[in-house]
């Protein structure tokens, strides 16, 4: 599979409080049921009024399917060449 940043817009997103939270990851969970494992959702970072989410797919077709089903815009969905880090650099 491979590794896509997605950036959602989504106004106030910020300013969700923990049951919002939970909500909303429950929505994607769903959505992520309804792809039988098609695709999988990492992680995502929470700022002022957008996400960056993190998700393994075998396309981007994929990604922007289950944006369709959760709801969720994928404003700009970009597929990650490679990752460095601080241990990189050893």
């Amino acid at each position: 599979m491979k590794r896509y940043v997605i950036e959602r817009n989504i106004p106030g997103v910020g300013r969700l409080d923990d049951a919002q939270l939970k909500d909303a990851s429950a929505t994607s969970n769903a959505a992520l049921a309804r792809l039988g494992g098609k695709v999988q959702w990492v992680q995502s970072f929470v700022v002022d009024d957008k996400t960056f989410c993190i998700y393994l797919a075998d396309d981007e077709a994929q990604v922007h399917e289950h944006a369709a089903l959760s709801g969720f815009p994928a404003s700009k969905v970009s597929e990650v060449r490679s990752v460095i880090e601080p241990m990189t650099a050893v």
